[in-house]
């Protein structure tokens, strides 16, 4: 891989972790994991307000990280890819195995 391209993949990797930074993406990010849901059904979940779940998921979006789905007058949210709840489950796994040490 050029150190061009390299470069470029770096900058990208870097903008999916700037994304999962935040700890309200996180929480949305993890109550999706469980199964799809509604904008209602995730505001129950992470505890924030309407709109800011639907600017979160709009940016979620727009990185490829959630998928929405419609059904009549209902929209569905869900995880895009299964990379990235394996990233998720990654970053749990390392603080709980680094807790455990301390």
């Amino acid at each position: 891989m050029g150190l061009l391209k390299n470069e470029e993949l770096l900058r990208h990797v870097a903008e999916f972790f700037n994304v999962l930074s935040d700890e309200t993406r996180l929480k949305i990010i993890n109550s999706l994991m469980d199964d799809e849901k509604t904008v209602s059904e995730i505001v129950l979940t992470v505890g924030i307000s309407q709109s800011a779940v639907s600017h979160q998921l709009r940016l979620l979006r727009q990185f490829g990280i959630v998928k929405y789905r419609k059904v009549g007058k209902y929209v569905y949210y869900s995880i895009d890819d299964e990379h990235v709840e394996k990233v998720i489950n990654q970053a749990f796994e390392h603080i709980e195995h680094k807790n455990a040490k301390e």
